[in-house]
């Protein structure tokens, strides 16, 4: 392996190790003539993914389509960093010029899925994520696809099936754990929230929504917000309606203390989904902080 090779193939590993920002670092004490490689730009590209720095990957992308001409993966890229900035119409010249070049890259299938479902074009979105699943089926960004277009069309059921199912697939994947921890925050199974956001920052503890989700998760599975897991379980819409159909319903059968004892319940029980949130915030917040 040739020197260049090799400071590749260290910027490369750190990526594989999640460790993006010295990834950065390592790029930017590239050789001249290496830094502005079609390689270099990719590995930038996707770094500055991994943190979520979309106009930065915006600018890196365009500077390496005019370097080194078309390249499927820095369109790809462009196109990602578009949609989060919700240039929904460049983002999709961007996906479609990539797919002209690769047609079959499972990726961008479903970069262009995600984009379509952001402007609310499901029926193609699923189109094209079944695309990409007959192509590789353990992809990924197949399964995270999946799982947010679930969400979509708002089958939560499905939307944790698929995410449980990720997660055996890629048992070691933070974004896998992170869809297993949001997928079970919202089904009311908190302790596993909460442990699997915690897996998710172990593996790449500089991701920032990771960190925050789990923290989150640490304060929503506290004893003190043990009263409040129906409105985990049930929302808080369905929680609301079910309370007020009790009170009515033992209103009409003649159950007229019963229906004052549970109103006074579901009284105490709001006073607290107010007041205890906040309070356990702060105690997490400083035991994080101590």
């Amino acid at each position: 392996m040739t020197a260049p090779e090799a400071q590749l193939a260290r910027v490369a590993h750190l990526l594989e190790l999640n460790r993006a920002e010295q990834a950065l670092d390592e790029v930017d004490r590239l050789p001249a003539a290496l830094a502005l490689s079609p390689a270099a730009f990719r590995l930038r590209a996707y770094a500055l993914t991994s943190l979520s720095r979309w106009d930065d990957l915006a600018a890196v992308a365009r500077r390496g389509l005019a370097e080194a001409g078309p390249d499927p993966e820095l369109l790809g890229r462009l196109g990602v960093a578009l949609r989060h900035r919700r240039e929904y119409p460049a983002a999709e010249r961007a996906l479609l010029d990539a797919l002209a070049i690769e047609p079959e890259d499972p990726w961008l299938l479903c970069q262009y899925a995600q984009l379509c479902s952001a402007v609310g074009q499901l029926d193609k979105a699923e189109r094209l994520v079944a695309r990409a699943a007959t192509i590789s089926p353990q992809e990924p960004a197949v399964f995270a696809c999946r799982v947010q277009l679930a969400y979509a069309r708002g089958d939560d059921r499905e939307a944790d099936r698929i995410a449980r199912e990720f997660l055996g697939a890629w048992p070691d994947n933070p974004a896998a754990l992170a869809l297993h921890g949001a997928t079970s925050a919202r089904r009311g199974r908190l302790g596993t929230a909460r442990r699997a956001f915690g897996q998710a920052v172990a593996h790449d503890p500089t991701d920032a929504d990771y960190a925050e989700a789990a923290w989150e998760a640490q304060v929503h599975a506290h004893p003190l917000l043990l009263p409040l897991r129906p409105l985990h379980r049930l929302g808080i819409f369905r929680t609301w309606l079910l309370a007020v159909g009790v009170i009515v319903l033992l209103n009409v059968v003649g159950l007229d203390v019963l229906a004052g004892l549970f109103a006074v319940a579901w009284m105490l029980f709001c006073v607290w989904s107010w007041i205890a949130p906040p309070l356990v915030r702060r105690m997490v917040l400083g035991r994080w902080r101590s």
